[in-house]
């Protein structure tokens, strides 16, 4: 009976009890039947190998530790906010803002004010101004925080901040802002700036680092003036003096005052302490908050951690709220077939649906992506419209012309299930018709179903290929 215990005998059966370990505990934990069959066929079909991967990139740990981190951290942190909830009775979207209350425990706050800007020059001297006038202390996180004109301008304005006295806190993505080697951080450490990298790690079994980002882009001054929307910190985002590359970007992003503010220190504060475990409080992060308008807001964070999805399903629950109109404006638009078919869905119901996406990225593999999924939308009655250079990085969406949905997310699903995202609900129609006035006059191209028809087999072939790299786009 020796021969039963040779080599090969014995890995064969660690192998299979290796893998059913596996198995066992995807099927517990994978809520996604897709990746639970995917990784049950990789265990199975990769001996070893399979199974390794599943363990350094397949379990998510990010939950875990955010889970103890909130059970960390004060559930009375934020409480003082409630006396500036919103009462949003008797609004067309009452159903999203109850959702939301139970959904994110971040309450819709009134007394704010919001300032829409357009492309970094715009935003920039802005943002420039107010970490140049900042007294107390100044957070910032940027996925692509790049070392280059407008990079070092940041870059020498926080080392500045720094050296009068004022609490500085930067927080870069650990592949957006450079994987092997980040400069910005580097830079900043020189002159001692408080500097961390998200979820970076070259060991990968202490976190899944690969293929979840922190996409957000938050900057706070003092606790009172905010900054948020889909802009990352670079000289591409500066049409005046455009760049041959990367390409020239344009972008919208956002100037906040009032007590929604403070919501964003608080995801800042959270990402921070889960990064660097150092956790921020006190008034200099937190001041009391004062009303600096009248526009009712929410921060809405979505990401692989304990707010899965939460992004998503406000789009879909406004989506079923519309009445008239939804408009969307988004760089990367690769709905799954749930999201696809809520807005044909929309559609059909007599809802205008416009989409405006641009006729070329900066990513021609996501393009390819988007095309294989734009017949069954257009054929449903929903109206994609290709927008002229340049490239147009914003992320939009409004509600017959009275909300608004704001941030860092795209409609993708790297956005909305793999990236940590920051948005904003805005219940204000001023802001709403602003935000769609200038969606609609990026309408430049329709795509109609005819041209979608005449694309070539192979065309079609292509983009159906891309469509499969969807999770990882």
């Amino acid at each position: 009976m020796h021969y039963l215990f040779t080599p090969a005998f014995i890995f064969g059966v660690l192998h299979i009890t290796l893998s059913l370990i596996v198995t066992a505990h995807i099927l517990l934990t994978k809520r996604d039947t897709a990746a639970a069959t995917g990784w049950i066929g990789i265990c199975w079909l990769m001996p070893y190998m399979g199974s390794l991967l599943y363990l350094c990139l397949g379990i998510n740990r990010v939950r875990r530790r955010a889970q103890k981190l909130r059970e960390d951290m004060s559930p009375e942190e934020t409480a003082f906010l409630m006396q500036w909830s919103h009462n949003s009775e008797g609004s067309f979207m009452h159903p999203l803002v109850t959702m939301l209350d139970k959904l994110t425990n971040m309450p819709l706050l009134q007394g704010n004010k919001i300032e829409c800007l357009h492309n970094g020059d715009h935003a920039y001297p802005l943002m420039l101004e107010a970490i140049q006038q900042a007294q107390h202390s100044i957070i910032l996180c940027s996925y692509i925080f790049r070392f280059d004109r407008t990079g070092r301008e940041f870059m020498k304005a926080l080392v500045a901040a720094h050296g009068r006295g004022v609490e500085v806190r930067v927080l870069v993505d650990g592949v957006g802002s450079g994987y092997l080697y980040s400069a910005t951080a580097h830079y900043l450490r020189h002159y001692h700036v408080r500097c961390a990298r998200f979820m970076h790690s070259l060991w990968p079994w202490r976190m899944p680092f690969i293929n979840l980002r922190n996409h957000r882009k938050i900057l706070v001054i003092d606790g009172r003036i905010g900054f948020m929307g889909g802009l990352n910190i670079g000289a591409e985002n500066v049409l005046r003096t455009p760049t041959r590359r990367p390409i020239p970007v344009a972008d919208t992003h956002f100037r906040l005052e009032g007590p929604v503010v403070q919501q964003l220190s608080e995801v800042f504060a959270r990402d921070w302490a889960f990064t660097t475990g150092e956790v921020l409080e006190g008034t200099e992060y937190f001041p009391t908050p004062i009303a600096a308008g009248d526009v009712p807001a929410r921060v809405v964070t979505s990401g692989p951690d304990m707010d899965f999805e939460k992004v998503e399903y406000t789009i879909l629950q406004a989506l079923t709220l519309a009445r008239k109109h939804v408009c969307f404006m988004t760089p990367y638009f690769i709905p799954d077939d749930r999201f696809a078919t809520e807005l044909g869905l929309a559609a059909l119901r007599g809802v205008r649906v416009d989409i405006v996406v641009p006729k070329a990225s900066n990513h021609p593999i996501a393009d390819y992506a988007r095309n294989a999924c734009l017949r069954r939308l257009v054929k449903s009655g929903c109206h994609i419209w290709l927008g002229a250079p340049p490239f147009n990085h914003s992320k939009l969406m409004t509600v017959d012309q009275r909300w608004s949905f704001i941030g860092s997310a795209n409609l993708d699903r790297r956005s909305l299930r793999l990236n940590f995202e920051v948005n904003m609900t805005v219940h204000d129609e001023a802001t709403a018709a602003h935000l769609e006035r200038f969606m609609i006059s990026h309408h430049s191209h329709e795509l109609t179903l005819d041209e979608i028809k005449a694309w070539s087999l192979l065309v079609r072939l292509r983009n159906g290929a891309c469509r499969l790299l969807l999770p990882y786009l």
